[in-house]
């Protein structure tokens, strides 16, 4: 037998069942009938893997005391994300656009506000085949300020010919990348109460 107390703190720790199993010398299928025997709510699939991806808690953590300088800074994070961010992908956080000044504002937003960690980064980029992909990536790298390998493969898409698109995409379309479900959840969140009802 294992008491309440012990299995809930062991299970709310990030262990498994099975590490539980181990940890205590009971059975995988008593840990389960003390776990149903005490109602204590089973993990997702989705949860127990984001929790043994993040062992020691949340790598984010949103500042809620904010000056003025961050509140406006926290409002205009939420609308880029919002007008430009790819609201499709459920696991990650990826806004994606031509402006480094957007981008960085950004990228500013997901480090002041919620505090993660620039080096988690992941950034994606993709151009027309009558750009130099090394120039497009040097570009990027010094107007963000981050490491080659946070960028992924360069995307090349076959040139439309002459137009405006040559002077805004000079450089191609880059999309940040922050892959965390729970931060992408709760920026979600912050949204709804500047949706109408």
């Amino acid at each position: 037998m294992v008491n309440k107390e012990k299995l809930e703190d062991l299970y709310s720790n990030g262990l498994s069942m099975k590490e539980i199993s181990d940890k205590t010398g009971l059975s995988h299928s008593k840990i389960a009938y003390w776990m149903r025997r005490y109602s204590i709510p089973r993990r997702s699939r989705s949860e127990a893997t984001y929790i043994k991806r993040n062992p020691k808690g949340d790598p984010f953590k949103i500042k809620n005391r904010l000056t003025s300088q961050e509140k406006e800074l926290k409002g205009l994070g939420l609308g880029l994300y919002w007008g430009e961010g790819t609201k499709r992908n459920k696991d990650s956080i990826r806004l994606g656009n031509s402006d480094p000044d957007l981008i960085n504002k950004f990228i500013e937003f997901l480090v002041k506000i919620c505090n993660i960690q620039i080096s988690k980064l992941r950034f994606g980029l993709q151009i027309f085949s009558d750009t130099d992909p090394n120039k497009a990536l040097k570009f990027w790298k010094n107007r963000l300020n981050v490491k080659s390998d946070q960028f992924q493969k360069v995307i090349v898409t076959p040139s439309r010919g002459l137009g405006s698109y040559k002077k805004k995409s000079k450089y191609g379309v880059l999309t940040v990348y922050y892959s965390n479900k729970k931060l992408r959840d709760i920026i979600n969140e912050m949204l709804t109460i500047y949706k109408p009802m």
